[in-house]
């Protein structure tokens, strides 16, 4: 029998401090859960504020810099059947900077001699849908930015698109 008294407390002595042991661990793994979940809502508001903030600011410094007007253009779309087919085109150029601005002035004919042989390339296929606006605007961008370098564009916003 003292042998039964003597398992009994040696299992009652383990089970003993693993309940404690269980219960510090239990805390320290939803004090830390609780940490991290703290901290990534904490960068998350962070970074997300920043980024509000860059766009407000990109929004006023847009309107504050001004935007470089560029005259319509007018130009051949290529076509298989031989049919004339035109395309009306008129767009503002977003400058970074006011001194952007005046650098894309100055080289405005370059841009445009840069626009032309892309737009005449074009198709009446290649203006259907939104996307296609999208890509011209891209492929705008990247020419331009090769007269003026990447930095000195926002953004090209296009006022019309006309096919005729």
């Amino acid at each position: 029998m003292s042998e039964e008294t003597h398992l009994t407390e040696a299992a009652e002595q383990e089970a003993l401090p693993a309940p404690a042991a269980s219960k510090k661990k239990k805390i320290l793994i939803a004090a830390s859960a609780l940490l991290l979940t703290a901290g990534g809502a904490g960068a998350f508001l962070f970074m997300g504020g920043d980024e509000v903030r860059a766009e407000e600011e990109a929004a006023t410094d847009s309107v504050e810099v001004g935007f470089v007007e560029v005259p319509p253009m007018v130009v051949n779309l290529r076509t298989s059947g031989g049919q004339p087919r035109f395309l009306k085109v008129h767009f503002l150029i977003v400058p970074t900077s006011a001194s952007k601005k005046t650098e894309i002035e100055a080289k405005l004919p370059l841009i445009i001699d840069r626009f032309q042989p892309f737009l005449r390339e074009l198709r009446p296929e290649d203006l259907s849908g939104s996307a296609a606006v999208y890509r011209i605007k891209e492929e705008m961008m990247v020419r331009a930015g090769k007269i003026v370098g990447d930095a000195a564009i926002r953004d090209i916003l296009i006022q019309d698109l006309v096919e005729k």
